[in-house]
This record gives structure tokens, C-alpha cells and sequence, in this order.
């Protein structure tokens, strides 16, 4: 935690860091008395919630990080179906940041900066094409799992069939990552159970 702070502080120095968006604070307690609170799908709906909007700004920040990442190791991998992986996620990090920007936007609240143009012009790679696939894999999956907490937290009805759509997309990817992996010989199995039946069947 110690770390993060200086990290933020240094960004909030140089005027790199981004805030998410702000909202007025309200003047007074409010109750939900109408289930329309819950409902997006059809017609006017309410404005985003804080909540709402923290999860959508965390993910997206999350999906530029992403984007640089995918850019950067696709300009130093070595392979070149792995260059293509990294290109394909990257194109889906851009849709999706696309998607969830535009939610942002139609409660006139601002999205985070991109930090493509930050990227070098180096092309010398400074991991192997092995390590910069499973970090991306594993970014991926992790990617799943925020999606998820974005959609726990929201009451909107269109944002949790939104988030479920991005969950769907993003699990296809990480699944071609797994077999890009597998075919080069790269991804590890972790220690199984036992196979009760094929032990049995020994005997």
C-alpha cells in the first residue's frame, strides 16, 4: 500500500494520473422506492450510480493497461502467431473500452486517458515470447474475474447483461491463449487429484 501511494503520488506530480469521474455530492439521504432503480434495458434510466461508475472506470483503466501491453509485446515478440494473439486482444480491449467509454459518456461523466502514445519505438524484446504470453493469459483471466465484480455491484440491468457479454468475449480469448500455450509447449499443469477411477481400474 505504501508503494501505491508513492506510485499515485508521483503520477499526481508529473500530471499523468487520471481521476475517475467526479459527482456532486448529494445534500441528503435518498431511499430507492421504485424497482425502476433496477431497470436499463428499454426507454429513459437512471443516471449511473458511484458505484457504477468505480467499476467501470477501474475496468477500463484495466483494458488500457491491456492495450498498451498487447501493443508493446507485439512489437518485440519474436513469433509470429503470437504477434497475432496480441494483436487480436488487442482490437478486443479497444471495442471494449469503446463500449464501456459510451456508458460513461451518456451521463456526461469523462473516461480515463489512454497511454498507447507512451509506448517506445524499441523493437528489441526484453522477455522471452513464452513470459509475455502467460503474463498476458494470466492478465486475461484475471480480466474475467473484474468484469465480475463490475457486474456484482451493478443494479442496472443493462450494465450486468453488459458485463456478462464482455465476460463471454474475453473467456473465448483467454481460451486461444491457453492453446497458443499448450502448442508451443508452454503452459505447466498444476498438480491434479487422484484419479479414483483410473486407480481402480489398475487392479
Amino acid at each position: 500500500m505504501e508503494l501505491y501511494r508513492r506510485v499515485v503520488d508521483v503520477m499526481l506530480a508529473k500530471g499523468i494520473y487520471r481521476k475517475p469521474p467526479r459527482v456532486n455530492p448529494p445534500s441528503e439521504i435518498d431511499f430507492i422506492d421504485s424497482q425502476n432503480y433496477l431497470t436499463g434495458w428499454f426507454g429513459h434510466h437512471r443516471p449511473l450510480s458511484v458505484v457504477e461508475i468505480s467499476g467501470l472506470s477501474y475496468n477500463m483503466v484495466k483494458v488500457i493497461i491491456k492495450v498498451v501491453l498487447e501493443i508493446g509485446f507485439a512489437q518485440v515478440c519474436q513469433s509470429k502467431d503470437v504477434q497475432k494473439y496480441f494483436l487480436k486482444g488487442k482490437e478486443l480491449c479497444e471495442k471494449q473500452f469503446s463500449i464501456l467509454s459510451s456508458i460513461l459518456s451518456k451521463d456526461d461523466l469523462a473516461s480515463p486517458s489512454s497511454w498507447v502514445s507512451e509506448i517506445t519505438s524499441s523493437t528489441t524484446p526484453p522477455y522471452s515470447d513464452k513470459l509475455m504470453l502467460n503474463h498476458i493469459v494470466i492478465l486475461v483471466a484475471a480480466a474475467i474475474g473484474y468484469f465480475g465484480a463490475g457486474a456484482s455491484v451493478s443494479q442496472r440491468r443493462d450494465l450486468s447483461v453488459e458485463y456478462t457479454r464482455l465476460m463471454g468475449q474475453v473467456g473465448l480469448y483467454a481460451e486461444d491463449g491457453a492453446e497458443l500455450l499448450i502448442k508451443h509447449g508452454w503452459l505447466e499443469q498444476p498438480p491434479l487429484a487422484d484419479d479414483r477411477q483410473k486407480l481402480i481400474k489398475k487392479k
